[in-house]
């Protein structure tokens, strides 16, 4: 994939290719998605333009791109912490992102053995990409680190890094991809170009899964509307229905006890919430509930069409709609975002839910 045949995203794609073709490019970027919109996607685009080799950065084979993500011990690479290193991951990294360079974190997590870890960018990493950017060339042109999720590089990692990426060696880029810029060391954001990666259109996630996965075009379009902009959501609500209607039904528990003001019930939501299995399942609940309470605000607004439900969830939504109240949605909102942020931060996860969903019963 060239920029050429990009699909999305059209400024982005606009402003790096004329970058190639001026040669002005900044030594440091950094693109800021949600989940799964393609960030990661654009970079392999871009760097495939630019080094004017689609099969080599197309099959992260390239000797002078060098990929950084976050790690930790687990089921596939035992290590001590201090020795973990991207380098000891490359295989799944390489194998998840030539199958499906729209992967979501969780993906991510899953490939490398880690579901539940608190991951890192540490000390190591940070040595690890000193020694690369310091090298020559192999091929006598640009080098390129990519590295994902930099909200997750620790302090010690940025300080050391930081005056690489303030003034790098000659024809050194850095592209970063952030979920989070606001968490982002503000040393190390400060010092790059920011390139918003908005979310896809309906149509672009279907042309993208037409033209790069292989799927129909009614199964296609039928996914997309309910992908929240994303790629990745839309390939793993495919992939992974059970846990989808799992989801599902786990909302429509909660929705149902706190129109029928059933506190307890609700705190038994809460309860089903801390015992999903890892993180990742909790906050990919979260995002979900938070995609479901949109629609129900769109139809609230009288904007039913832009939700793009089926006939079946136009009744299930409307309803819902009619029951709570218009500051409901927001609301409850705020209350799943904050949620993650502190799943993020490893508290207590009886407490945190237990808290999320009174919050969320007395918004009703």
């Amino acid at each position: 994939m060239t920029l050429d045949s990009f699909i999305g995203n059209a400024d982005a794609v606009k402003a790096l290719k004329g970058m190639v073709s001026t040669g002005c490019i900044p030594h440091a970027m950094m693109l800021y998605e949600n989940d799964g919109c393609g960030a990661i996607a654009l970079v392999q685009a871009f760097l495939s333009t630019l080094f004017a080799d689609e099969h080599k950065v197309g099959g992260l084979i390239h000797p002078d791109v060098h990929y950084v993500y976050p790690v930790a011990s687990g089921s596939k690479v035992s290590e001590k912490t201090d020795n973990l290193r991207s380098e000891l991951f490359l295989p799944y990294w390489r194998d998840l992102v030539r199958e499906n360079p729209y992967a979501l974190e969780q993906e991510v997590s899953s490939a490398f053995g880690i579901e539940g870890k608190q991951t890192v960018i540490n000390n190591a990493q940070a040595r690890e990409i000193l020694e690369t950017v310091f090298l020559s060339s192999v091929e006598g042109g640009y080098k390129a680190v990519v590295v994902y999720l930099p909200e997750k590089m620790n302090a010690a990692a940025a300080n050391k890094l930081l005056k690489a990426v303030e003034e790098p060696p000659e024809k050194t880029l850095f592209l970063m991809v952030t979920h989070a810029p606001e968490k982002v060391i503000q040393t190390i954001s400060s010092r790059c170009q920011m390139i918003r990666v908005l979310p896809n259109s309906r149509e672009e996630i279907a042309a993208v899964l037409e033209s790069v996965f292989g799927k129909s075009h009614e199964v296609a379009l039928r996914v997309a509307s309910f992908a929240g902009g994303s790629v990745g959501q839309a390939l793993s609500g495919m992939g992974e229905s059970e846990e989808a209607e799992a989801q599902k039904a786990l909302f429509g528990r909660l929705m149902d006890s706190v129109t029928s003001r059933d506190l307890y019930a609700v705190m038994e939501c809460g309860d089903a919430m801390a015992a999903l299995s890892s993180r990742e399942k909790q906050k990919a609940f979260c995002k979900f509930a938070g995609e479901c309470l949109r629609k129900i605000f769109l139809i609230q607004q009288g904007l039913g069409d832009m939700a793009a439900l089926s006939a079946d969830e136009s009744a299930y939504y409307s309803s819902l709609a009619g029951k709570l109240k218009k500051s409901f949605p927001r609301l409850a909102i705020g209350c799943l975002d904050r949620a993650v942020m502190l799943i993020d931060r490893n508290v207590n996860q009886k407490i945190l839910f237990s808290e999320m969903v009174g919050r969320i019963y007395y918004n009703s």
